[in-house]
């Protein structure tokens, strides 16, 4: 076996730099090509039975949003461009493209290799893996859900489009990392200020045909000079605190392989903070329930303030869609808000980690006949319905077209639906860790399908809302879906208990056991 070969030490940095990368990647544990052929092997098997129906059916089906004019194309590239700047900085600061592993940050930082060469080289290369991947997406959602490719002379400006807010998102996701929050809040402004100059130009401008290539060059300008600032900033970098979101991101790693996204999750949750005084009155009582939960979603602003956000926001999307004519569009809308509500019900606060502590751990903290839930979902109820009431009155006082459902009917099939979203988010958070069964083979003629059930286990509260907003629809009338969502959440509820061990338990022989017990 031929020893490794050695790099002088008088070398150049960049070449040290590819050197110690080399020898990272041949370590051992290293990806083989047999992973690397049965991970292949189960993208095509996806492609062949999801991705090929979808798209025939797409390219089929009515389209769902028309962007054929410049000036529809132009706005809803501009708000794609906003939310971009907005998201992707604030994902920068969670896991941004310099988090690598921490031992070999280690090996880098432990060497006389300036910062800017080892962390230049990773983040050019996931910068563009992360633009290419941003185009790609845009491009296939473009395509699935718009009219902006069907014709070749509004295909080229959606693809400038595309490639430009691909490489906007790219920079924006390295500046939030390299930048501090004054300049992600002056991103989103100066975003915002240019999308709405690019709009107004276009619709006053003789046909607006030029807008679009006018806001793909913006963007692309704007890419390359936040790129150049951000990667300026890398001299400057905090080496201790990229150390720190590196060992995280290896811990969020390792429980989302072994199953436990949700243990991942955990990780990244700000830990509440100020205001612990304000959970006592002054005679040293407790407040009450609502009062307890609405002080700890504000000891968590960044949660308090998506959720805020969020809850309106779904409750003007699920009135829209629950209101509209039947169409794909409305029921696209109505599954969206859903899913806004699912969202914002698990950012409200901490109540529901809370229930499930209490419930996994009943000999600790004592076991009550159902005072338990009744206890933490009072908060979570309550915030979830005040919070989606104005979006929805909102959205439906000025609505965009004709109404098909009165406001009685809608306000009962926006309230069923917060039921579901409840029940979805109440089936996630009671989830422990991974069961065994789901480990063990489904064979099938097709191959070995259990990674489907663990994709299912995972996601199970988006399914769970997705398929009781599917449920709602195909009932006619608004009473009957409303009772529908309701044995959707309490069947959701069911589970949730049963996967923490709860049992239900008749009050009776335990009011006779006590007497006994007297």
């Amino acid at each position: 076996m031929s020893a490794p070969a050695r790099t002088a030490p008088d070398a150049a940095p960049d070449v040290r730099v590819r050197s110690v990368w080399h020898h990272h990647a041949r370590r051992a544990g290293r990806t083989t090509v047999r992973g690397r052929a049965y991970t292949a092997y189960l993208l095509v098997l996806f492609g062949l039975f999801y991705g090929v129906p979808v798209v025939h059916a797409a390219s089929t089906a009515p389209t769902l949003v028309p962007l054929a004019a410049a000036d529809r194309t132009v706005a809803a590239v501009s708000a794609l461009a906003v939310a971009a700047c907005a998201g992707a900085p604030l994902l920068g600061r969670l896991w941004g493209p310099l988090v690598m592993r921490p031992f070999l940050l280690h090996v880098f930082t432990t060497t006389d290799i300036p910062p800017t060469h080892y962390l230049g080289a990773i983040a050019r290369r996931r910068l563009a893996y992360a633009g290419t991947t941003v185009l790609l997406a845009t491009a296939t959602a473009g395509y699935l859900t718009t009219d902006l490719f069907d014709r070749l002379d509004t295909a080229l400006p959606g693809l400038a489009l595309a490639a430009g807010l691909g490489a906007l998102t790219a920079a924006a996701w390295l500046w939030g990392q390299v930048r501090g929050a004054f300049d992600h809040l002056a991103l989103v402004a100066a975003a915002g200020v240019v999308g709405v100059a690019v709009t107004v130009a276009g619709r006053t401008g003789p046909g607006g045909t030029g807008a679009p290539w006018l806001l793909a060059g913006a963007l692309t300008v704007a890419a390359a000079a936040l790129g150049r600032v951000a990667f300026r900033s890398l001299a400057a970098l905090d080496l201790t605190r990229l150390a720190r979101a590196s060992t995280r991101a290896s811990q969020a790693r390792a429980y989302a392989w072994t199953g436990t996204l949700h243990h991942a999750l955990d990780l990244y949750r700000p830990k509440p903070h100020a205001r612990t005084a304000v959970l006592v009155r002054a005679d040293g009582r407790l407040r009450g329930h609502l009062a307890r939960g609405a002080v700890r979603a504000l000891r968590t602003p960044g949660r308090a303030l998506a959720a805020a956000v969020f809850l309106p926001a779904g409750g003007a999307g699920t009135a829209l869609g629950a209101a509209g004519p039947e169409s794909g569009r409305t029921f696209a809308l109505w599954t969206a808000g859903a899913i806004c509500l699912y969202l914002g019900s698990g950012w409200v606060g901490e109540t529901w980690r809370d229930l499930r502590e209490e419930l996994t751990l009943a000999p600790l903290f004592g076991d009550r006949w159902g005072t338990a839930p009744a206890r933490a979902l009072a908060w979570p109820v309550v915030a979830v319905l005040v919070g989606a009431c104005p979006g929805a009155a909102l959205a439906l006082l000025v609505p965009p077209t004709a109404l098909a459902t009165g406001p009685a009917d809608t306000a009962l099939l926006v309230a069923g639906s917060a039921v579901v979203a409840l029940g979805a988010r109440f089936l996630r958070e009671m989830k422990g860790d991974l069961p065994l069964e789901l480990l063990l083979p489904v064979l099938t003629p097709l191959g070995d399908l259990s990674g489907l059930r663990v994709l299912r286990w995972q996601f199970d509260g988006v399914v769970a809302v997705v398929l009781g907003i599917a449920l709602l629809d195909l009932v006619p009338s608004a009473p009957g879906a409303t009772a529908l969502g309701a044995a959707v959440a309490v069947c959701c509820v069911r589970a949730g208990l049963r996967r923490t061990g709860w049992v239900r338990r008749r009050p009776l022989p335990r009011l006779g056991g006590r007497a006994r017990r007297a």
